[in-house]
């Protein structure tokens, strides 16, 4: 009770808490960086159950969006968003800002 009135309290004061999932021992995190209108390379041995952030360093908005709707990320310029691999095999991406930047995934 006493945790969910401090909740409450620093939610009221204008503090947006988020609460994370806890990552698995074998789940890893990658960086994928977006700048000068390209992709970074994809990581190798990506696993069902890591975590993509997309940095978008560009001073253009773009997107990664999955060629199957797994994920759909959409980044304003410097900025960061994050997604979940939820199924391993090949996924497709692209900006749907601007078609010719495309990638692929190798999820196991």
């Amino acid at each position: 009770m006493l945790a969910a009135r401090h909740l409450m309290g620093a939610a009221a004061a204008g503090t947006l808490l988020l609460a994370h999932a806890p990552a698995t021992a074998a789940s890893h995190t990658y960086t994928i960086v977006i700048d000068k209108m390209k992709f970074g390379p994809a990581p190798q041995q990506l696993r069902k159950g890591d975590v993509i952030i997309w940095e978008n360093r560009d001073f253009l908005r773009h997107s990664a969006t999955a060629a199957d709707d797994s994920f759909d990320v959409d980044l304003q310029p410097r900025t960061k968003a994050k997604t979940l691999l939820k199924k391993a095999g090949a996924i497709a991406f692209v900006c749907k800002y601007h078609p010719g930047m495309r990638g692929v995934l190798q999820v196991k």
